[in-house]
């Protein structure tokens, strides 16, 4: 059934809001109910008369919508409660996007650069005004909970749909930065680890926003019908063994996300922020940097712009800094439980979007489906350890870093003497950073922790303090009597002499000392 449509222009008040009245409701009663649409992009001025011709309209249809309100006349409206009650859209002005850089692209919309100060996100849902104040509110929240992010400050219409402005002076894409200055990775992968962690850091009010892992759990669930029985309950079965967690996750964290403004670095795109664990995030960040571009390595070109041996450096050089180890080992094992729940969305997606009638698309398909097969056959848990932490350098934090390397001892079952020893030399070691390195400053040290195969234990520490060797000084002469020691000494002794092996290097700004015990 076809709209009635009815124009409103110039002023409605006391005069002639009746005639107008019976103009409208004659239109209305030829219509046989057909849904009533009021434009408004010529009326100037409303009273309190014309407002109560447009309450006997809504009266007789439940459905009216009014569109093309200027601001003036919308502030009217909306003092006066229309906008609650009624189907009310602004005038939006138009912004053409032609010719524009396209920063990113994401689920449910395009980020353009208009000119240096500003981009707009122009969102693919005709009817995008819901999803715009999702985005501004979760966006708000974010902001109030520390994140660098910007906040959109107008909204806009971009062809038949809306979109988002945003101010952000000559910021540029992570996406840019690797391609304009390859040299620079190892330091945008830092900065760009450093804002995922203190995203995953974030604890988020409860109900603020939706889980990752219900999402996780409905992928996983369509994949009823397209695989054997078994390995759809394992699949399931591993999906529910996810705890829910109430830190947040960005749900589309990749390079064309994360913006470098000035030195500041920024968050965007943010729609998809949730809760949830940390592999639901890798999930998705595999599918950016590899898993979309399997089967076509020259996907992530045209998504990206970079090649995809640079997303696969780029990707493991992250998960290295996330994980915090070197480890090949322990970061294909997390990978590869990050692929699974890759697997299930892009095949979800794939399917959805009628893949399995187009012959490359099948292909592409059958691909996923039989690397997800094998990793079911080997993985036991999606769930994964972080094997690194950060504190201020200060002796109070010693308990914490204790704790840390207790826990991970724990799980491999580190005999008891040897245990004591590694949790002997730790003392000593962050105990010395926290006496010496930033002093009469504050600072702070990394500790990471991995396991090898001989089996052996590999403690890495991790200060910007002053540069400094404390393998250089010479061992104190414990062949002496008490009363010609010298007062110290004995803490690196004592590490050197109950480790298999520690080694210190100052490399990027950074004392790095580690230890290794054979256990």
């Amino acid at each position: 059934m076809e709209n009635i449509n009815i124009t409103l222009k110039g002023r409605i008040d006391s005069s002639n809001a009746p005639a107008i009245e019976q103009e409208i409701m004659a239109k209305i009663e030829d219509s046989s109910g057909a849904p009533v649409v009021i434009d408004m992009t010529d009326l100037e001025y409303i009273s309190s008369a014309g407002l109560r011709v447009l309450l006997k309209v809504k009266k007789s249809n439940p459905d009216l919508k009014i569109t093309n309100v200027s601001s003036e006349v919308y502030e009217i409206l909306d003092m006066t409660g229309f906008t609650e009650m009624m189907n009310v859209e602004k005038a939006y002005k138009t912004v053409s996007v032609e010719g524009c850089e396209v920063i990113g692209i994401g689920a449910n919309g395009t980020v353009y650069r208009i000119d240096n100060d500003t981009v707009v996100k122009a969102y693919n849902n005709a009817d995008a005004l819901e999803d715009i104040q999702h985005e501004r509110e979760v966006a708000r929240l974010a902001l109030v909970l520390g994140l660098p992010t910007a906040i959109s400050y107008d909204v806009v219409k971009v062809g038949d749909s809306y979109a988002s402005v945003f101010e952000l002076l000559n910021a540029r894409s992570f996406t840019k930065l690797i391609i304009a200055e390859p040299d620079r990775l190892d330091w945008i992968a830092g900065e760009f680890v450093k804002l995922l962690k203190q995203i995953h850091s974030t604890v988020v009010p409860e109900g603020k926003l939706p889980s990752m892992k219900e999402k996780a759990l409905d992928a996983a669930e369509f994949m009823r019908d397209y695989m054997p029985q078994d390995k759809y309950e394992k699949l399931v079965s591993l999906v529910k063994a996810v705890p829910e967690s109430d830190h947040m996750v960005h749900g589309d964290y990749h390079t064309k996300n994360v913006m470098l403004q000035g030195d500041e670095v920024l968050l965007i795109d943010m729609d998809t922020l949730a809760t949830g664990n940390p592999i639901f995030e890798l999930a998705y960040m595999y599918n950016a940097f590899q898993g979309y571009s399997e089967y076509d390595h020259e996907q992530i070109m045209r998504f990206q712009g970079y090649d995809f041996e640079t997303g696969t450096k780029f990707w493991h050089k992250v998960l290295s800094l996330y994980l915090g180890t070197d480890s090949d080992e322990k970061i294909r094992e997390v990978e590869d439980k990050a692929r699974i729940l890759g697997y299930i969305r892009m095949i979800r997606g794939s399917i959805k979007r009628g893949g399995l009638d187009d012959t490359k698309k099948k292909e592409e398909i059958d691909m996923w489906m039989n690397e997800l097969f094998e990793l079911l056959d080997k993985t036991d848990s999606l769930l994964f350890t972080i094997d690194e932490i950060e504190v201020e350098a200060t002796v109070e934090n010693l308990k914490e870093v204790q704790a840390f390397i207790d826990e991970h001892l724990e799980k491999v079952d580190c005999p008891v003497k040897a245990s004591m020893q590694i949790s002997l030399a730790a003392e000593e070691i962050f105990v010395n950073i926290a006496n010496y390195a930033y002093a009469p400053d504050k600072g702070n040290a990394t500790v990471r922790i991995e396991v090898t195969k001989e089996p052996a234990v590999i403690i890495t520490f991790v200060d910007q303090g002053v540069p400094y060797d404390p393998l250089a000084k010479e061992d104190p002469d414990v062949s002496l009597p008490a009363d010609a020691r010298k007062i110290g000494g004995l803490g690196i002794f004592l590490t050197k002499k109950t480790m298999d092996d520690v080694v210190y290097e100052y490399k990027d700004g950074s004392n790095i000392l580690r230890m290794k015990k054979i256990i």
